[in-house]
């Protein structure tokens, strides 16, 4: 009695994992693989315990089960107060460095590796730099501007 109840929570916990994996986690990760592993293994001991005949008509079940678990939840509409529904409607960082220009100095603020924080005006901007390291409080000045990507290097 108590291996009917092993088979019916491993698949059981194979169908919630593949459930979880396609609503919650998108893509193929640990969680759905788990998923599908556990729900197998249950079947597999379905096939060992009590046959072939058994092990079909289980497997039969299991796999309706799990296309039908799968089909209500999205159905139902359950899983609508998860998911994100606002959209950005304008790009990051727009007009970011409208205040800048090329040859414009600064100080690193932080060092730049090759991106960090530097400092123009009394206002904090992320910068990279073309060559090599640049150590914090370094004087720079800006060399390039791409939309919003601050290209510096270190004044000599």
């Amino acid at each position: 009695m108590l291996d009917y109840f092993l088979i019916a929570f491993l698949i059981l916990a194979g169908i919630s994992l593949i459930i979880v994996e396609i609503i919650f986690v998108p893509g193929t990760t640990i969680v759905g693989i788990l998923g599908f592993l556990v729900g197998l293994y249950g079947v597999y001991r379905s096939y060992e315990l009590y046959g072939v005949d058994t092990g079909h008509i289980v497997l039969a079940v299991s796999m309706a089960a799990g296309l039908a678990a799968v089909i209500l939840s999205f159905k139902s509409g359950a899983w609508n107060k998860f998911s994100n529904k606002s959209v950005m409607k304008t790009p990051v960082n727009e007009g970011l460095t409208s205040a800048l220009e090329v040859g414009q100095e600064g100080v690193c603020i932080s060092s730049l590796k090759p991106v960090g924080k530097a400092e123009f005006d009394n206002k904090e901007y992320e910068v990279s730099s073309l060559g090599p390291f640049v150590l914090e409080n370094t004087a720079i000045k800006i060399i390039k501007l791409e939309r919003n990507k601050i290209i510096v290097e270190p004044i000599n």
